[in-house]
């Protein structure tokens, strides 16, 4: 059963989130899972894109849009397709992508803006009432 966290941040900018989510990445993928990013569009996923190349000058982070050719540890998703990945999904999107169970871990970054706090919760709501274990981290 795909185990999911919830990061909760004290920023309200979507800038913030982004950036704790390249962190969150460049982690995770030195500890040598895969991992699938959800945007809600092509242009936030290539605005994605293009933050993981220059957030932290002195790491590489190999990825890619989906689809882009030969499979990278790293790949930036904005429609159903989810590739061959089942480590770590990270969702950015405002929604809850219909292949989030095929994961083992399920990555929510919450910044503290009304509206990105409204769709956390309800996203909360669904997987708590399925039984999914969640994780609450406050930074």
């Amino acid at each position: 059963m795909t185990q999911v966290d919830f990061y909760i941040l004290p920023e309200t900018t979507s800038e913030a989130r982004w950036l704790f989510a390249c962190r969150l990445i460049d982690k995770v993928q030195r500890m040598g899972m895969r991992v699938l990013v959800a945007m809600d569009s092509e242009a936030e996923a290539r605005a994605f894109d293009e933050l993981l190349w220059t957030f932290k000058p002195e790491s590489f982070i190999p990825h890619q849009l989906i689809n882009g050719g030969k499979p990278a540890p790293v790949e930036i998703t904005f429609t159903p397709e989810a590739g061959d990945h089942q480590g770590l999904l990270l969702n950015l999107s405002k929604t809850t992508p219909p292949y989030f169970s095929r994961f083992e871990r399920l990555s929510e970054v919450v910044i503290q803006e009304q509206q990105s706090l409204q769709s956390s919760r309800e996203r909360f709501s669904f997987y708590k009432s399925r039984g999914y274990p969640i994780e609450t981290r406050k930074l």
